[in-house]
């Protein structure tokens, strides 16, 4: 992830600012590291940080919960200055904001954003909501959903047509998420079933 030997802590009496992001690279705050500091971050995934003003390390939710886990750590060219992407469990500011430069939280589309609302849905059954209706009429109506778009997404693809493929293809993989979450199937359950194949 990133080698301590080449980070310049003399600069600055043994510390060098951290700029923490998000996934999305929304700057959420900034705060101090000695290499003690770095060490525990990594050791632990969790952002810690120096405090300058009580003289000790600190790891950022200790006392509010609101933790910074780890993705990546980068070094800038001067070697005097730390990027840290990290996902925020929770507010990061202690005022309550998402970011402490008042950026908002936006949570960018992937496949695990759309299987946690899809398990949202399963918990809540919103009235009106087409995912209710699903979760609501049972694993063998889910199933068949499935079933249908399977054969329609065969369908564009025998046609050649690429914009009704990857219509269906799309909605195949919504109905896929939904019988996954009626049957607590999770996205890493799949991923690990994929990553044993791929060590074959």
């Amino acid at each position: 992830m990133i080698d301590i030997q080449n980070i310049d802590f003399g600069k600055m009496n043994g510390l060098v600012p951290a700029v923490i992001i998000d996934e999305n690279e929304k700057v959420l705050m900034l705060g101090f590291m000695n290499e003690e500091a770095l060490t525990k971050t990594i050791e632990l995934s969790l952002v810690t940080f120096y405090s300058r003003s009580k003289k000790r390390l600190w790891t950022k939710g200790e006392t509010s919960g609101n933790f910074l886990k780890l993705i990546d750590i980068k070094l800038d060219c001067d070697n005097d200055t730390l990027l840290i992407k990290a996902k925020p469990k929770g507010p990061v500011c202690h005022t309550g904001s998402y970011s402490c430069f008042g950026e908002p939280e936006e949570e960018k589309f992937s496949f695990n954003y759309l299987y946690d609302i899809i398990k949202k849905r399963k918990i809540e059954l919103p009235e009106n909501s087409y995912t209710t209706k699903l979760f609501k009429s049972g694993i063998n109506r889910i199933a068949q959903k499935v079933g249908e778009e399977a054969v329609e997404t065969v369908i564009a693809s025998i046609n050649n047509n690429k914009p009704e493929a990857i219509y269906e293809i799309s909605d195949l993989f919504f109905h896929l998420m939904v019988l996954m979450n009626q049957m607590d199937i999770s996205l890493d359950d799949i991923n690990n079933e994929l990553e044993k194949r791929h060590k074959k």
